[in-house]
């Protein structure tokens, strides 16, 4: 019987799935409470599976949570060179004169892009909102064009900017579940400067200004984000929590009163911790498997997946079932490392597949010698007989 016929015939004999965890039927978690937000999303930025909704597609005027584009679009330029944390910006008329809330910048002075920013963040100026939108799009309007492009560019399908502030203007809207999205990316690509959320009070020309984002001071496994308020916008807040690598991002929109949306904010964290966890299911690199492969010096491969898979899970409930599929098998050296060999795939208790990823070789398997090779072979033709 030739080699190859050996083969297909031991491929033909595997077993298609091998069951690595059994499953167990799974049970829902409570609904989350009841809240005053108009609107609210709680999604865990590691899976990016919503926790928790309501209304999170109605478009809804945003307040000063406009200016997460506009850092989002700071932090863009900061990360390409265009500029620094240090690069000089001056104030114009223009910048001063805005209204709302202010850094209290003075016109013609020089302030640095990280100060504007603490501003941006902590203080909520607009005054310097303007002044750094002026400084990198040109014009208040060419910043404008920029929030908007950057929103196609994201997929913020349900947002558009008219101003860069959040003051009432018509036609500037967004969702909260636009707003989550925007959040993740923020934590996602720059991660170099999400410190700037964090910082609890800023001083600039001797006025000290505490963040709006009062869990900060409260609850330690918030990180920041934003606050608004306009009469039409009611109070809002996106938050940005981490409780030991489980990341949360929760939004409130339209609560009637400024503790409102604190309390809504605190409680949709609190439900995200207490009832959901995150589960790593698969480790990019580490080894799941060693089957045996024939021919080969080494007797063994280390098989792992090739990226890692995460998933968010209700606590006290174990629901996955991990399954592999081989699609080489079975294993003859040589085999370089990175070699496709098969497919983990997830399933909940219902059987539904909710993840899957590529199996591979973790290191090169060379063949071995000659009587390695021959004795691998006759190994191989003893199975099927």
């Amino acid at each position: 019987m030739s080699r190859s016929s050996v083969l297909a015939a031991l491929a033909a004999l595997l077993p298609a799935l091998t069951a690595i965890v059994p499953a167990r039927a799974a049970v829902p978690p409570p609904p989350p409470p009841p809240l005053n937000a108009k609107s609210y999303i709680l999604v865990d930025y590691n899976t990016g599976k919503v926790l928790a909704e309501k209304n999170p597609n109605e478009k809804m005027p945003m307040a000063s949570l406009t200016k997460l584009m506009a850092v989002y679009i700071a932090f863009t330029a900061l990360k390409s060179g265009q500029i620094s944390l240090n690069t000089p910006v001056l104030i114009s008329n223009a910048a001063w004169r805005t209204g709302g809330s202010r850094m209290f910048l003075n016109p013609g002075t020089e302030v640095s892009v990280l100060n504007l920013l603490k501003g941006i963040v902590v203080d909520s100026g607009n005054d310097a909102t303007v002044a750094l939108a002026q400084k990198i799009g040109g014009t208040r309007a060419g910043f404008v064009t920029l929030m908007n492009d950057y929103a196609q560019r994201l997929g913020l399908h349900s947002t558009h900017y008219e101003d860069v502030d959040g003051l009432p203007v018509p036609d500037h809207y967004t969702t909260a579940r636009d707003l989550a999205k925007l959040a993740s990316d923020i934590i996602r690509d720059f991660p170099k400067y999400r410190f700037i959320f964090a910082i609890k009070k800023f001083t600039w020309d001797h006025i000290t200004q505490r963040n709006r984002v009062t869990l900060l001071w409260t609850d330690p496994y918030v990180k920041g984000m934003k606050t608004g308020y306009t009469k039409a916008a009611g109070y809002c807040m996106l938050i940005y929590a981490d409780r030991k690598g489980m990341k949360l991002i929760s939004v409130v929109l339209k609560t009637p009163s400024w503790n409102a949306r604190v309390n809504d904010s605190q409680a949709l964290i609190n439900y995200g911790y207490n009832f959901f966890k995150n589960v790593n299911v698969a480790t990019a690199g580490q080894a799941l498997v060693k089957p045996r492969v024939y021919e080969s010096a080494a007797g063994n491969a280390p098989i792992g997946p090739a990226h890692s898979i995460i998933l968010t899970e209700t606590r006290g409930h174990h629901t996955l079932n991990k399954q592999i599929v081989w699609t080489h098998w079975p294993l003859v050296a040589p085999l370089a490392a990175g070699a496709d060999v098969g497919t983990l795939n997830v399933t909940n208790g219902a059987g539904q597949r909710i993840a899957s990823v590529p199996l591979v070789t973790l290191t090169a398997v060379p063949a071995g010698g000659l009587f390695t090779r021959i004795s691998g072979a006759v190994r191989l033709w003893l199975r099927h007989t």
